[in-house]
């Protein structure tokens, strides 16, 4: 049996890391209130605007008009693989990182192998993932998150697009973890460029013939699917971030919840060495005063 001042030692270690972890959980609580905000206000908007966007697209499939729907043979694709610059959130980080490389290593294998595959970074940890990698990295943003933007992000976003208009890219893919909600995300996989149509079943009718341009159809273009472009991938940042903070908060809850039960075990663990103790030196009285005695 450990010996008392041991397990007094044990109990203040804990303590002190319950602390700790309860703490990080209100912080990244509050963190999330805000993200979650952020990424709700968005998402219908974001979700109509793609809406329309790949209707338009469909309306000028095989035209020239915009470079962004222009689908190529694949020889040169880009990977945005969005995370976090910090850990203690259980697998969030790992979990990108083994989606992107499960992805690249099975859908994409000959550009992979060729040298054709590149990725772009967001997040530290997925910096120091592939920084020691043989993956071709083209570009790294730790700075973002802590100015999370709109205007921050366009113009990461517009290079992505100058990128794929000069022909640099054939395809541009997002991985990130989608936000659900404070205690659930999923990782999502989304091409970003090209624009592919929507092929779900209960939109049989071509709605893109629905619309009425005004003032006309290369303008709607030119205005119209940029801004779109911009809004998906701010959407995407703001899903990563809103998990990131949800799944820190569960992590450090579950963490706080394993001190109590473990201060719980040690205290209990300490009474009976405390007592046992107690009983040794009653012992010891004892056996002392009937050697008097005798």
């Amino acid at each position: 049996m450990p010996s008392l001042k041991e397990v007094r030692t044990r109990i203040e270690s804990v303590n002190s890391t319950k602390q700790i972890t309860s703490a990080m959980k209100m912080v990244s609580a509050s963190k999330l209130r805000r993200a979650q905000n952020a990424i709700l206000k968005l998402r219908p908007y974001a979700l109509k605007l793609n809406e329309i966007l790949q209707n338009l697209s469909k309306s000028i499939e095989n035209s020239d008009d915009d470079v962004y729907s222009q689908v190529r043979p694949i020889q040169k694709i880009l990977f945005v693989v969005i995370a976090s610059n910090r850990g203690l959130c259980g697998a969030f980080n790992a979990n990108v990182i083994k989606e992107a490389n499960r992805i690249i290593q099975t859908d994409y294998k000959k550009q992979f192998d060729e040298g054709n595959v590149f990725v772009h970074c967001f997040g530290k940890k997925i910096v120091d993932f592939y920084n020691n990698s043989t993956y071709n990295v083209v570009g790294k943003e730790i700075d973002l998150f802590t100015d999370l933007s709109f205007e921050n992000v366009v113009a990461i976003a517009k290079n992505m697009m100058a990128d794929f208009a000069a022909k640099n890219y054939d395809k541009i893919i997002l991985v990130y973890n989608q936000f659900k909600n404070a205690a659930v995300y999923q990782l999502s996989t989304e091409q970003f460029l090209p624009i592919v149509a929507s092929d779900t079943e209960n939109k049989v009718k071509d709605l893109a013939t629905d619309y009425i341009f005004e003032p006309d159809k290369e303008t709607v273009v030119k205005e119209l699917i940029p801004k779109s472009l911009k809004i998906q991938f701010y959407k995407a940042l703001l899903d990563s971030y809103a998990s990131e903070h949800g799944a820190r908060m569960t992590a450090m809850h579950k963490a706080t919840d394993n001190a109590i039960e473990l201060l719980k075990d040690l205290k209990l663990k300490y009474n009976k060495a405390r007592q046992a103790s107690i009983t040794n030196e009653i012992l010891e009285i004892v056996s002392g005063a009937e050697a008097l005695k005798g």
